[in-house]
C-alpha cells in the first residue's frame, strides 16, 4: 500500500512538473509572438501610410506656341510696306540736320524770290507804259516834238525802279543753296528757259535807253540800234510775265502767322 501511494504521488509532481514546465515554454513563447504580430500589424499599417508630398520643382515658363499653320480658306493680311521695300536704304531714311538746314534755307529763299518777282511786275508795266510819252515825235521833214522832262523823268525813274527790283529778285534764286542730285521739271524748267529771254533783255533795255536819248538830246531821230529799245523792252516784260505766271499760277500771297 506504501509502494502504491509512493508512486502515485511520484507521478503527480510529475505531472505538475510537466505542467510547470509547459507554462514557462508557453509564456517564453508569447513576447515573441506578440512581437510578430506587432511587426507584421507595423508593416501592414506602413504599407497603409500615404507617401510623403515630395518638394515641387519650379515651374518653367510655358515654351512659346510655335505658329499655326494657315487655314485653306483663311486669308492673310498684308503687311504695310516700309521704306526699304519701297527701295529707300537706311542711310537714304537717317535724319541729316545739315541737308534739312539747307532747305529751310533754300525754300525761304525762293519764296522771297516769288514775291519780289510778283511785286516787280508792276513797276515794270509802269515803265513799259509810259515809254511813248518819253519818246520824241516828229516825221522826215518836220520838226520834232521833245518829250517833256517830267515824262523822260518819270519813266527814268521807273526804269531804275524796275531794274532794282529785278535784280534783287534774282538774287534771291542765284544765291538759294542748291540740292545736289535734285533735277528741275514742269513749270520750273520754263520758269527757267525764260529767263535766257528776260535777263539780257534787262540788261541789254536800259542800254538801249540810255543811247536813244543821248541822240534825242543832240536833236537826232533815234537810228541805229537805239531803236530796238521799245521793242526789247517788249520782249523782256512779256517773256518776265510769263516766267511768273508759270510757277506762281494761280497767284496768292502766302501770310506768315
Amino acid at each position: 500500500m506504501r509502494a502504491a501511494s509512493r508512486s502515485t504521488r511520484f507521478l503527480s509532481v510529475f505531472v505538475v512538473l510537466i505542467l510547470n514546465a509547459a507554462v514557462l515554454v508557453r509564456a517564453q513563447s508569447a513576447p515573441d509572438a506578440n512581437a510578430q504580430v506587432a511587426s507584421s500589424t507595423y508593416s501592414s499599417s506602413s504599407l497603409d501610410l500615404p507617401s510623403a508630398p515630395e518638394p515641387q520643382q519650379q515651374q518653367n515658363p510655358p515654351a512659346q506656341q510655335p505658329a499655326q499653320p494657315q487655314q485653306p480658306g483663311q486669308t492673310q493680311q498684308p503687311a504695310a510696306p516700309n521704306l526699304n521695300d519701297l527701295g529707300f536704304n537706311t542711310q537714304q531714311t537717317q535724319a541729316d540736320p545739315k541737308l534739312q538746314a539747307m532747305l529751310d534755307r533754300r525754300t525761304h529763299m525762293l519764296k522771297v524770290h516769288q514775291k519780289l518777282g510778283l511785286i516787280t511786275l508792276v513797276p515794270m508795266a509802269a515803265t513799259l507804259i509810259t515809254g511813248p510819252m518819253a519818246k520824241a515825235r516828229g516825221r522826215d521833214g518836220q520838226p520834232f516834238k521833245e518829250p517833256t522832262d517830267a515824262n523822260l523823268d518819270f519813266h527814268m525813274a521807273l526804269g531804275g525802279l524796275t531794274s532794282a527790283m529785278y535784280y534783287a529778285t534774282a538774287w534771291y534764286a542765284i544765291d538759294a543753296p542748291r540740292i545736289p542730285g535734285s533735277h528741275h521739271r514742269g513749270p520750273i524748267r520754263v520758269h527757267e528757259a525764260l529767263a535766257w529771254i528776260h535777263v539780257p533783255g534787262m540788261v541789254a533795255t536800259p542800254v538801249l535807253g540810255y543811247m536813244a536819248w543821248k541822240q534825242e538830246n543832240a536833236g537826232e531821230k533815234v537810228h541805229g540800234i537805239a531803236s530796238a529799245h521799245a521793242p526789247v523792252a517788249d520782249i523782256t516784260v512779256v517773256a518776265y510775265a510769263a516766267a511768273m505766271v508759270a510757277v506762281s499760277w494761280p497767284i496768292r500771297f502766302h501770310h506768315s502767322h
